[in-house]
């Protein structure tokens, strides 16, 4: 009696086609993410049309408010000297200070409107450089954003 000689062979390869695909995307996904990471400064940015923050985070303890006036100035609303501007190292030393006793204080910025862009920046950078991990900007609620006319 004569066997049945079976017509299909096993495959002895794997297919790695699909293997190199999903890895080229990986690597693309990684180019393009990594200069990402690496800098820049963590804000949570407020939403169009966002909610107020939740009363009962700052109920719990006050916020560390950093307030940029329309010359530039810093001021802090901790400790003594509210009213007076700040140097660099002061707020530095005082934002590590508030975040070491307790580290989940909200921690804001209120900036003048006709402030550049790139103080309120610096600012951030302080309070960063201070501690904070996450850093708010206070706004006025408005309607609409207002356009400006040329």
């Amino acid at each position: 009696m004569a066997r049945a000689y079976n017509k299909r062979r096993l495959m002895g390869e794997i297919n790695v086609v699909p293997y190199i695909d999903v890895m080229l995307v990986l690597l693309i996904i990684f180019m393009v993410t990594a200069p990402l990471l690496t800098q820049g400064i963590e804000v949570d940015l407020p939403k169009v049309g966002a909610a107020p923050l939740d009363a009962d985070k700052f109920m719990k303890s006050e916020p560390l408010v950093l307030s940029v006036d329309s010359a530039g100035n810093l001021y802090l609303n901790i400790g003594s000297g509210k009213d007076k501007p700040m140097d660099k190292e002061e707020i530095v030393k005082r934002t590590a200070a508030v975040l070491s006793r307790d580290p989940k204080t909200p921690v804001l910025i209120k900036a003048d409107q006709s402030v550049s862009h790139g103080v309120v920046v610096a600012a951030m950078r302080l309070l960063q450089d201070g501690g904070a991990p996450n850093v708010g900007i206070m706004t006025d609620p408005e309607s609409e954003i207002p356009v400006r006319k040329q």
